[in-house]
């Protein structure tokens, strides 16, 4: 298995506050991996320093073996594309052009747009199912829409490696599916590297085929998901009594809740 993004020896702060401190992390490439532990326990951080939005104190991030700080920003984000907990629409602009600057990184001084362009927001616009909304206004959509044209945008950037960070906040349970079913998709069909923040366990043992829990700023414990999620992993990190079953539909591991633990940090 070959890594496609990795996290050496990373100390992450915000304002004078340490968040982790030698924190390793390795994403395999053309897998979906999910990110899941309590609230603050480093998750956003994380993929923030990923992406390169967050410059750690120490340590190095790896693009396909590169170090990320040595890369032009243009060529940075046709190699990996980032979608943030909350992603805000200039005002009044349409789904199609919202799209369509995906393409900036691919695009030159002397040629603003391209047949290249054209077709790849064409593409992935289809392959997000926004191609009838093109000219309806992003802010006039329902918030499962505005999800998919986001990720349309990021498809239409064409770089290999994806971050989404809590993509399914604030959507109900069926907006949720939708985006985790074409989430799977984008990396079945084109082989792309995928990671996730995700709060829901039951969805991250369903969709991802690589397993980071991370606590306290570090990764507590990694890989496949039956493997990982255990009643003792899920007692020491979320502070939560359960049990945890194959779903009788799909076979992957399920947590079943009993009661939280006297004293456990759910902040």
């Amino acid at each position: 298995m070959t890594t496609a993004l990795e996290a050496q020896g990373l100390t992450l702060a915000y304002d004078g506050r340490v968040i982790s401190t030698g924190l390793d992390l390795e994403i395999p490439h053309g897998r979906i991996t999910a990110i899941v532990g309590p609230n603050g326990c480093g998750k956003s951080t994380a993929l923030r320093a990923l992406s390169r939005l967050l410059s750690p104190r120490e340590g190095r991030v790896l693009l396909e073996g590169e170090d990320i700080r040595r890369l032009g920003g243009k060529e940075l984000a046709r190699r990996l594309a980032l979608l943030p907990q909350t992603s805000q629409a200039p005002g009044g602009i349409t789904v199609a052009d919202l799209v369509a600057r995906g393409r900036f990184p691919h695009q030159h001084l002397l040629q603003q747009w391209s047949a290249d362009d054209a077709r790849a927001t064409s593409r992935a616009m289809a392959a997000t199912n926004v191609s009838e909304l093109g000219s309806r206004g992003v802010d006039e959509l329902s918030g499962g829409q505005r999800q998919r044209v986001w990720i349309a945008m990021l498809l239409a950037q064409d770089a290999p490696v994806m971050l989404l960070d809590e993509p399914t906040t604030y959507l109900d349970i069926a907006h949720q599916l939708e985006v985790l079913e074409l989430v799977r998709a984008l990396n079945r069909d084109d082989g792309r590297t995928i990671v996730l923040v995700l709060h829901d366990l039951a969805q991250a043992a369903r969709y991802a085929d690589h397993l980071v829990v991370m606590s306290d700023g570090r990764v507590a414990a990694t890989g496949e998901p039956a493997a990982v999620l255990t009643e003792e992993l899920v007692a020491d990190v979320f502070g939560l009594e359960a049990r945890i079953v194959p779903d009788p539909v799909f076979g992957m591991p399920l947590v079943i809740p009993i009661a939280s633990r006297a004293g456990a940090d759910g902040g």
